[in-house]
């Protein structure tokens, strides 16, 4: 009996990733990131459940002082009926009322923008990573390239040195 309760607790707490946003720290500079509830319908759920969602086009904006997740792809339910979802539609994100006027400030600065970084379940709920970031030019992603091939380059070299010794 004892272990089916713990059982339970760990699906409860246990976090499942379903989609990542992986260019959003090649593109952007993160500041500040935020976790926020979604509210959903019911097929959205399966179809979440299913692992079926993308980040790519996804932003969020403060709107009459709500939160909204919006260009968040997840695609209708195969077994869904009439009841189904439209697969782009604006979700409305869960956050504190301090937190809603904190991301709004920070939006309000010249070049920031609110863009999801990872779609997950923590337990039952779904949860959505935002952050708030500002753009990176050109010159920025080739230096952040040249940064990780040079610590890569740099993590061989010991590598190397190490099996030799």
């Amino acid at each position: 009996m004892a272990k089916s309760k713990k059982k339970i607790e760990e699906q409860r707490t246990s976090k499942k990733v379903i989609a990542r946003n992986r260019r959003a720290r090649y593109d952007y500079h993160i500041e500040d990131t935020y976790e926020a509830g979604l509210v959903l319908t019911g097929t959205e759920v399966k179809s979440l459940r299913e692992g079926r969602a993308s980040l790519t086009d996804g932003f969020g904006l403060i709107f009459q002082n709500e939160a909204w997740l919006e260009g968040v792809y997840i695609p209708e339910y195969l077994q869904g009926t009439w009841t189904n979802h439209a697969a782009r539609r604006r979700r409305k994100m869960l956050l504190h009322r301090d937190e809603i006027l904190r991301i709004s400030q920070k939006l309000k600065e010249s070049g920031r923008t609110l863009i999801p970084l990872e779609l997950y379940f923590d337990g039952s709920r779904a949860k959505v990573e935002m952050a708030v970031a500002r753009g990176k030019k050109d010159w920025d992603k080739r230096q952040a390239l040249r940064e990780k091939q040079d610590a890569r380059e740099a993590q061989r070299a010991m590598s190397l040195r190490r099996n030799m010794d």
